[in-house]
């Protein structure tokens, strides 16, 4: 469940940086809840990522703000196509065993910074 999202652009650097403030709901009686955590963690990688292009770099933080002494944990700028559910659900974790207070249902914020890359070669000058 997003509970707040803002976007900020960054147009002279071609970036722009994303902020959810998330909360997972708890699983129902019948679902286990690491199969569950993993759906939550596709369900969420593929909302950040599908409005960007394949080329384009992504950095992803996150942090637990309810416990303000723990680091931020992530993942440095990669191509799109690298930032998969496994390895977000592997930062994920590390946010989770950081932290020995940390409940499934506790708010967690992502943040994505998305670098959109140059197409084409360029400018070609006349020739003449």
């Amino acid at each position: 469940m997003i509970l707040d999202e803002t976007s900020k652009p960054f147009p002279k650097f071609n970036t722009t940086g994303r902020s959810l403030l998330i909360k997972f709901r708890s699983p129902g009686e019948e679902q286990e809840p690491t199969a569950y955590l993993k759906e939550c963690i596709t369900a969420l990688t593929n909302y950040l990522v599908k409005e960007v292009n394949d080329r384009d770099l992504v950095g992803l933080r996150i942090r637990n703000p309810e416990n303000v002494q723990d680091e931020v944990v992530g993942i440095s700028f990669r191509i799109r196509d690298q930032l998969k559910p496994r390895l977000v659900g592997y930062i994920f974790s590390k946010v989770i065993q950081s932290n020995s207070r940390f409940v499934l249902t506790d708010r967690l914020e992502v943040h994505l910074d998305h670098v959109r890359m140059p197409t084409g070669n360029g400018r070609e000058k006349p020739k003449g």
